[in-house]
Protein backbone atom coordinates (compact mmCIF):
# COMPACT_ATOMS: atom_id res chain seq x y z
CA UNK A 1 0.00 0.00 0.00
CA UNK A 2 1.23 3.52 -0.78
CA UNK A 3 0.72 6.82 1.03
CA UNK A 4 1.49 10.27 -0.41
CA UNK A 5 4.46 11.69 1.51
CA UNK A 6 5.37 14.77 -0.54
CA UNK A 7 5.91 16.66 -3.78
CA UNK A 8 9.13 17.37 -5.65
CA UNK A 9 9.96 21.09 -5.64
CA UNK A 10 13.30 20.85 -7.46
CA UNK A 11 15.66 18.25 -8.94
CA UNK A 12 19.46 18.56 -9.06
CA UNK A 13 20.58 16.19 -11.81
CA UNK A 14 24.31 16.56 -11.09
CA UNK A 15 24.01 15.22 -7.50
CA UNK A 16 21.31 13.61 -8.10
CA UNK A 17 18.92 14.84 -5.42
CA UNK A 18 15.32 15.97 -5.15
CA UNK A 19 14.00 18.70 -2.87
CA UNK A 20 10.73 17.36 -1.48
CA UNK A 21 8.09 19.28 0.44
CA UNK A 22 6.81 16.71 2.92
CA UNK A 23 3.14 16.15 3.66
CA UNK A 24 3.91 13.22 5.98
CA UNK A 25 6.85 11.97 8.03
CA UNK A 26 9.77 10.24 6.29
CA UNK A 27 12.86 8.47 7.61
CA UNK A 28 15.99 6.70 6.43
CA UNK A 29 15.08 3.14 5.40
CA UNK A 30 11.61 4.02 4.10
CA UNK A 31 10.73 2.67 0.65
CA UNK A 32 9.57 5.46 -1.67
CA UNK A 33 7.95 5.50 -5.10
CA UNK A 34 8.23 8.57 -7.34
CA UNK A 35 5.36 9.08 -9.78
CA UNK A 36 4.58 11.75 -12.37
CA UNK A 37 1.42 13.86 -12.14
CA UNK A 38 -0.51 11.22 -14.13
CA UNK A 39 0.46 8.56 -11.60
CA UNK A 40 2.98 6.69 -13.77
CA UNK A 41 5.85 5.22 -11.77
CA UNK A 42 9.29 6.70 -12.54
CA UNK A 43 11.34 4.75 -9.98
CA UNK A 44 11.32 3.29 -6.49
CA UNK A 45 14.09 3.19 -3.94
CA UNK A 46 15.03 3.01 -0.27
CA UNK A 47 15.76 6.39 1.34
CA UNK A 48 19.48 6.20 2.17
CA UNK A 49 20.46 9.88 2.46
CA UNK A 50 18.39 12.86 3.55
CA UNK A 51 19.37 16.44 4.46
CA UNK A 52 17.80 19.65 5.74
CA UNK A 53 19.84 22.81 5.08
CA UNK A 54 22.96 20.72 4.22
CA UNK A 55 22.80 18.73 7.49
CA UNK A 56 22.29 14.97 7.35
CA UNK A 57 19.18 13.80 9.17
CA UNK A 58 17.64 10.40 9.88
CA UNK A 59 13.99 11.49 9.90
CA UNK A 60 11.86 14.47 8.87
CA UNK A 61 8.38 15.65 9.76
CA UNK A 62 5.43 16.81 7.65
CA UNK A 63 5.87 20.44 6.61
CA UNK A 64 9.66 20.24 6.21
CA UNK A 65 11.56 20.56 2.92
CA UNK A 66 14.20 17.86 2.61
CA UNK A 67 16.84 16.92 0.08
CA UNK A 68 16.76 13.21 -0.79
CA UNK A 69 19.48 11.52 -2.81
CA UNK A 70 17.62 9.72 -5.61
CA UNK A 71 18.42 6.92 -8.06
CA UNK A 72 16.34 8.22 -10.98
CA UNK A 73 15.31 11.40 -12.75
CA UNK A 74 12.42 13.41 -11.40
CA UNK A 75 11.05 16.92 -11.85
CA UNK A 76 9.06 19.62 -10.12
CA UNK A 77 5.51 18.49 -9.40
CA UNK A 78 6.25 14.76 -9.27
CA UNK A 79 4.65 12.96 -6.34
CA UNK A 80 6.55 10.95 -3.73
CA UNK A 81 4.81 8.04 -2.02
CA UNK A 82 6.05 5.71 0.70
CA UNK A 83 5.17 2.07 1.13
CA UNK A 84 3.21 1.49 4.32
Amino acid sequence: MEKLVGRVKHFYAHIPAAIVELEDDLKIGDQIIVRNKKGDEKFRQTVESMEVEHKKISEAKAGEEVSIQVVGKTKEGDLVYKEV
